[in-house]
Formats: C-alpha cells, structure tokens, sequence
C-alpha cells in the first residue's frame, strides 16, 4: 500500500534567510536526506529548489486551488503589512501578489502551519522599533495575538500557528517539529502559550551553560573576553530565555554561551527592542531581568550568600580569559 506523501511548502518572506541557513545544516546527511528519511516531501523552496519561473508558479497554483494536498505550509520572515496595509513592501516575485496575501491564501489550505524562526512567529528583527514595514508574525504581533492570520486562525488539523522561535532556530528544532507533524505526533497541548513546542520551550538556555559555576556564585565577567558569568554586567538573558541551546549545542557542540556571547532570548517576542545586548540594565545597581520563577527578595539574599562564599579559584578564574587556578584536591603530607 502506497503511503501518500507529506507534503511541504517553504516561503520566505521579510527575513534574512537565517533559517533556512540553519536547517540545511541538520543531520549527518543533510537535511534532504533528513526530509526524506521522514516522508516529507519539499513541494518547493525559493531557495533550495530546481524549479523557477513558471514552473514554481505552477507549483503555487496547484497548492492554492487544492490540486496538490498541502500539509506544513512553513513560512520564514516577518509578514510586512506596510504600506498602510497594503503588503507591497513585500511581494512574491512573478507573482504580482505580496507575501500578506500568499499567507492569507495558503494557510487555510495547510493541514499544519509553521512560523520559522522569531520573524515569522513574532515579528522579529523587522518589527523592532522603529518599524516602518509594519511587520509582524503570522499569528502574533511581538507577544500580542493577531498577527498576519488573526489570533483565531486554525489550520485543517486544528491547531495555531505552530512558532518554531529563535533567530535562527536550532536546525534540530526545525526538522523535529516537522518529523513529529509528519508523524501525527505533535498537538495543541505540545504547544505553549505562545505557539513554541514545548519540547524545546520547557527548558532554558541556561541549563547546560558552561559557565553555570559561576552563576552559582555570582562570579561574574566584565568584558566578553573573560569567563565569568555574563548575566550580572554583560546582559545574557539565558536564565530567562526558553531554549535547551547548551543541551544540545549548535553544529555539534557551539552555543551563544561557549562562543563567548551573552543570551539575547531570541527565541522570545520583543527580543529585537533590546538594544544594548551585551550591557544588563540595572536599577539600583540590581539587574532588572531575573532569573525566571523567582522572587526577587530571593534571588538578592542568594547572590549575597553565593558571593560571600565564592572560592578563590572561581573568582580568579571569572575575570580572567582563560583558567588561572586549576581545581586541586586538598592532600595532607605524608609522614
């Protein structure tokens, strides 16, 4: 018995094509191969695919008169609105028609829809202030409901716009949201409260931080170079960002963190309105953002008990650029 394939649409729309970087990365074979492996089959992608000019045209048209069975219509970048509604900012070579009427198109005719990357869920970098495109995600303006489709849009299946968030996404991200639709195996209540599936949103990116030793006792770095914790002085937001970057690592092993940089929680709507990234906004010399779930009451008794009991070797270490004082087992001599 023949299994009908599960049928893929790709479009990008205001973005960079960051996304679409990521994903190709994924999976020893690469991410065809990945596709493949998983019955998913790529109708076409601006980037990736052979077809152009008439044919992809033909491809589109068949999708939209329901001639060809659409089942993840995927979209990255931001939907840009402007001028005054009209989406002419943003339109779909060949086509004469903008990438805001596209979207309204496709998506009813998707069984699933998938926002790729914070441009697309949320708005992204393109709906940063000031915003004269007037971007927004497909079903989320930053983390107001709405968007390009309306708070209430379902797809065929029933479910919101599904918001693989993050600039860009962990490529494992991507191809595991469309290997568990493809599947049937991903629902509403695998989503959170703002479309992100939760296998990915249950966690931090603080959690499996190299330099987690260091937050435990506020030992911080006060310039990028040095190893210190970078939440006190250097604006990393990952005890407050969802995301398990640093438990599985980029490209096998890399994480913002490793790489030296603070957590900018791009994987969270209104991320791109944060302008000094690498600089923690402080009232009365406390940082404004803390740690997620926790009273701040708590968090100021803790930081001053951790710091007060920080050995000497972390706090050498934190503010230097490599390890100055190796861990060593205290050993009394021998008679």
């Amino acid at each position: 018995m023949s299994v009908e394939p599960f049928n893929m649409l790709w479009l990008q729309a205001g973005g960079c094509g960051g996304c679409t970087m990521a994903v190709i990365e994924h999976g020893a074979a690469g991410w065809f191969r990945e596709l493949e492996t998983v019955g998913v089959n790529l109708l076409w992608h601006p980037s990736v695919s052979e077809e152009t000019g008439e044919e992809a045209l033909d491809i589109l048209a068949r999708v939209e008169n329901g001639e060809t069975p659409l089942h993840a219509f995927c979209v990255e970048g931001a939907i840009l609105h402007g001028p005054d509604g009209t989406g002419l900012f943003n339109r779909l070579s060949g086509t004469g028609r903008t990438m805001l009427d596209w979207t309204r198109a496709l998506a009813p005719m998707a069984d699933y829809c998938v926002a790729v990357g914070s441009c697309a869920a949320y708005g992204g970098v393109p709906a940063g202030d000031p915003d004269p495109t007037e971007a927004t995600g497909l079903q989320f303006h930053q983390a107001a409901a709405g968007g390009a489709l309306g708070s209430d849009y379902r797809s065929r299946k029933g479910l919101p716009v599904i918001n693989v968030a993050g600039c860009a996404p962990h490529p494992g991200w991507i191809m595991e949201t469309l290997a568990a639709l493809s599947l049937g195996a991903l629902t509403a209540d695998d989503l959170d409260a703002l479309g992100r599936p939760k296998f990915f949103s249950d966690h931090l990116a603080h959690h499996g931080c190299s330099r987690n030793e260091f937050y435990e006792f506020k030992a911080s770095a006060e310039e990028l170079s040095q190893r210190g914790c970078m939440m006190e002085h250097l604006g990393c937001k990952a005890t407050q960002a969802v995301g398990d970057c640093n438990q599985r690592g980029w490209n096998g092993s890399g994480s913002c963190t490793n790489g030296g940089f603070a957590c900018i929680a791009c994987t969270s709507p209104g991320f791109e309105n944060i302008h000094a990234y690498h600089a923690t906004p402080k009232i009365g010399g406390v940082p404004v953002g803390l740690p997620l779930d926790m009273p701040k009451a708590w968090f100021m008794a803790l930081a001053a008990l951790s710091k007060s009991a920080t050995p000497q070797r972390v706090r050498k270490n934190a503010s230097a650029d490599h390890v100055i004082v190796p861990p060593r087992a205290e050993r009394k001599p021998q008679a």
